[in-house]
């Protein structure tokens, strides 16, 4: 059952994001190609926080997810890991 929730709640997040019906390919450039339109269409997005965490939870490594590029998470989680220890010390 908890499996089928998630599902449900994955679905609908993305039932309602910017780049649905958007080419995926945008979201996915070439290295060293401008992420500026992909970006663009995330900037206004109802759930761009849901895409973001899903990408960090499921450890994308690839395109744009939220509005931040592979590099951007990285450091998001860098930067959530240390507020953890911080906390937890």
């Amino acid at each position: 059952m908890q499996i089928e929730e998630t599902t449900d709640s994955r679905a609908n997040w993305q039932d309602q994001a910017n780049c649905l019906g958007v080419d995926p390919d945008l979201f996915f450039p070439e290295r060293g190609a401008s992420t500026r339109e992909a970006k663009e269409v995330c900037r206004g997005c109802v759930v761009r926080m849901d895409c973001l965490e899903y990408a960090l939870v499921n450890g994308e490594k690839f395109g744009i997810w939220g509005g931040l590029s592979e590099r951007e998470r990285r450091r998001l989680r860098r930067q959530r890991a240390q507020a953890t220890r911080r906390t937890s010390a």
